[in-house]
């Protein structure tokens, strides 16, 4: 019969069963890493790494600075732009995914129209059509791989922009613990500062009486008074930049970071926990930024095959089944079904350029995620090798500033017994008290460079980013749920 709908249907079939046979993509293959397999700086690791030791919540050991991280994962705004952005790529792919299964609809239509009758112009005939179908409209049929291309560069954009998030929340956790540990070191400097502050004027209290009974001269008062304006001077600085501290770690949270604790926490009581880094290749693969930079190679990729699948010819089908009738209540009776099929095949010929100019930008923009990948490797090869020689030469300058603090201690110590048996003047216990002071506050700045270069080497080495996904795995849920395929 010729109404029957089942031709179309085997050809909707055999057009599906094709659809995708050929990819013009070029083959993708990860450059080398354009590093050495070594780091400069010797840290005896194995080539394999515990993923537990990127883990924030047991590196990190200190309960307030995992707590303060914690809430900045909540509610930082930065971070949860960035969360965003992963939800609108994830949008922006399932609208692409939309395009290669064809659209199926239904419409139901009427008309009446009042039209001359041909065989008699004098007379007017009025006709009248309803219809009702199911059917897919200009549904492009993907031979040459063009649209299943752009889907899966979608879905590169996708994990590059979930990577991408999980680059910011290293950053971010860097950020909250370098913010932690710059507060307790100048909570820290500053409880110096008092002390320094507390003994100075209870010296000048002594002078002065001494001054009253004759016994100190002018110069000695005026000497033990500028030391005390010195310590006085440096105490507003460190409280100054200790309320900036607090401002910018208020700020990374996004929240009330909560009541400080009473009594400052000294740096030596902010534990962090043992890195064994691996070799780079293990390393730097897994970093998010190198994992963002390789999605976005695939994509640029699949764009390609894209544009070559532009130069072939391009078929569509437009088809509909269902049922039409001259009057409303027949509509669905025996012998009114209808259907329509009409394959289009669109071959270009002339596009002045276009299509080559297409292919050049997507190769260009291919050659450009490469060296942007490559670059990125070295970057991190750098970082990592920074922390690792700031984390062995900070911890010697850390142990000769201890050796600096007890010697000026010392010293101090020796000039004010030289001072009170006449064997020197008081301009010796000054340089002393105030070289003690310097050292104190150099010795806690770089206990907190030391730790901060801890800090760093974890984010270098990719700390605090989810797990490296499979291939072609969907990001994970939070971040944009929702199946990748």
């Amino acid at each position: 019969m010729p109404n029957q709908p089942k031709p179309i249907l085997g050809a909707v079939g055999l057009l599906l069963a094709l659809t995708g046979c050929v990819d013009l993509a070029p083959r993708h293959a990860i450059p080398p890493l354009p590093v050495p397999n070594a780091w400069p700086t010797d840290t005896g690791a194995e080539t394999a790494r515990a993923l537990a030791d990127l883990d924030w919540s047991r590196y990190f050991q200190d309960a307030d600075m995992r707590r303060l991280i914690g809430l900045a994962l909540r509610h930082n705004r930065d971070l949860r732009l960035a969360v965003l952005r992963v939800r609108e790529a994830e949008a922006a792919y399932r609208i692409q995914r939309s395009e290669l299964p064809p659209s199926i609809g239904a419409q139901a239509q009427g008309a009446r129209a009042r039209d001359i009758a041909a065989p008699l112009p004098d007379q007017t005939v009025v006709q009248s059509k309803y219809q009702a179908a199911v059917g897919l409209t200009n549904w492009e049929i993907d031979f040459w791989g063009r649209i299943r291309n752009l889907k899966d560069a979608a879905l590169d954009e996708w994990l590059a922009t979930d990577a991408a998030r999980q680059g910011v929340q290293t950053a971010l956790i860097r950020q909250v613990a370098d913010a932690v540990l710059a507060l307790r070191e100048l909570e820290q400097r500053a409880v110096l500062a008092r002390e320094a502050v507390d003994n100075r004027r209870q010296s000048l209290d002594i002078f002065e009486q001494r001054r009253k009974i004759g016994s100190s001269s002018a110069l000695e008062l005026t000497q033990v008074r500028t030391l005390l304006i010195q310590a006085q001077s440096l105490s507003a600085q460190i409280e100054q930049q200790r309320a900036a501290a607090r401002h910018a770690l208020a700020l990374l949270v996004g929240a009330d970071p909560g009541p400080q604790s009473a009594a400052p926490v000294s740096l030596d009581a902010t534990p962090l926990a043992s890195l064994r880094p691996g070799l780079p290749a293990d390393v730097l693969l897994a970093r998010p930024d190198i994992r963002a930079a390789e999605y976005r190679l695939r994509a640029a990729h699949a764009r390609i095959g894209a544009a070559r699948a532009a130069f072939l010819p391009r078929i569509s089908l437009t088809s509909s089944l269902g049922t039409a009738s001259t009057e409303l209540d027949g509509l669905f009776d025996s012998g009114s079904r209808a259907w329509m099929f009409t394959p289009v095949i669109e071959i270009p010929i002339f596009t002045a350029g276009r299509l080559q100019a297409n292919l050049d930008v997507a190769e260009v923009r291919r050659d450009m995620a490469v060296a942007t990948y490559e670059r990125d490797i070295q970057t991190a090869f750098r970082e990592v090798s920074d922390a690792l020689s700031s984390r062995q030469w900070l911890a010697e300058q850390m142990e000769i500033q201890a050796r600096m603090a007890r010697t000026q201690a010392e010293r101090a110590t020796l000039a004010q017994l030289r001072y009170d048996s006449g064997a020197a003047p008081y301009l010796e216990v000054l340089d002393a008290q105030r070289d003690l002071l310097t050292a104190q506050q150099q010795l806690v700045q770089v206990r907190a460079a030391w730790l901060s270069s801890q800090v760093a080497l974890f984010a270098a080495l990719g700390g605090g980013a989810d797990p490296a996904p499979t291939e072609h795995r969907a990001p994970v849920a939070g971040a944009g749920a929702g199946a990748a395929h």
